[in-house]
């Protein structure tokens, strides 16, 4: 069985890019990854605010970076990781498939996942119209009626990518203005097809008479209370983000919405053990972020190999 002196959790922008630094370093590196490389960003039509490259779509952006941490001699393997053990000096994580790897250092880089309305509806209608990524999912609804819940940058770029596939687009916002950039929010009102509703929270999603799909989804006026049924056939949910670091908590210090408390150096409560990218407390989630986070988790990570 091959040893590793780094375990990385997680095959998005921060793990590969602490993959690529480890391996520059001359430290075998394995990459663990649940589901396809390249995180949210595989997620992003268009990425126009990474440094020096413009407009790029997060497939290549994800590919890219992806083929250049196995050029540097990163093994990464698909299996997701389902529990860990980080007190010990070697540090051992399990995966789906039962495998056991251990090694001195982990980097845990598993991002965030889209964050559910909790509604009624909602589950029973998961993958029957409901939906968490439009870029995934949109084209099942080239011609129909969408609606999009939320008001950040993400929110925004699904509403603007589904009004070039569907006939109509509506965007629910709890409040009255976006979060949104400036730049997306005035591409948003430009469009003829896209209807805003401000002020409003989804009370409920509703299937289609005598179908198992989606058929109607129920807002509510956070202000009067009064509701309005909105006809559409697919619903995407863009309300932020959520870590999944429940398997870390017993060992690793979190804060109240369960990110792993690390500071700038992305080191965290346990020594060997970093976390880089969405996963962490900060200020700031973005690729850019997420790829410096991952060059600094390697830098720390290292001296820590090289001070045992």
């Amino acid at each position: 069985m091959q040893t590793y002196d780094a375990i990385i959790i997680g095959a998005g922008p921060a793990g590969l890019t602490a993959a690529i630094y480890l391996e520059r370093a001359g430290w075998r590196t394995l990459v663990l990854e649940e589901y396809v490389y390249g995180g949210q960003m595989a997620n992003t039509p268009e990425v126009e605010n990474y440094p020096a490259l413009g407009k790029v779509s997060g497939v290549e952006l994800s590919t890219n970076l992806y083929n250049q941490a196995v050029e540097q001699g990163a093994t990464i393997e698909f299996d997701g990781v389902v529990s860990a053990s980080l007190t010990a000096v070697e540090k051992s994580v399990t995966t789906q498939s039962g495998r056991v790897h251990t090694a001195p250092v982990v980097v845990i880089a598993n991002g965030a996942k889209r964050r559910k309305l909790g509604v009624p509806g909602e589950q029973e209608l998961a993958g029957r119209g409901v939906s968490y990524c439009a870029t995934c999912d949109g084209g099942f609804y080239k011609g129909k009626t969408t609606v999009v819940i939320g008001g950040g940058n993400t929110a925004v770029e699904d509403a603007l990518y589904l009004a070039n596939i569907c006939e109509q687009v509506h965007l629910v916002h709890r409040r009255d203005a976006f979060r949104a950039g400036k730049i997306l929010t005035d591409a948003l009102k430009k469009r003829e097809n896209i209807q805003i509703h401000y002020n409003a929270v989804p009370a409920e999603i509703l299937a289609a008479e005598g179908k198992k799909t989606v058929g109607t989804v129920r807002i509510r006026d956070v202000h009067t209370g009064e509701t309005t049924d909105i006809s559409a056939q697919g619903v995407f949910v863009a309300i932020g983000l959520e870590p999944d670091n429940r398997k870390f908590a017993e060992e690793l210090d979190l804060d109240t919405a369960g990110y792993i408390l690390s500071g700038e150096d992305c080191k965290t409560s346990q020594p060997g053990v970093f976390a880089a990218g969405d996963t962490r407390t900060k200020a700031l989630r973005q690729i850019v972020t997420a790829a410096g986070d991952g060059a600094v988790a390697a830098f720390e990570a290292g001296n820590y190999l090289a001070a045992r």
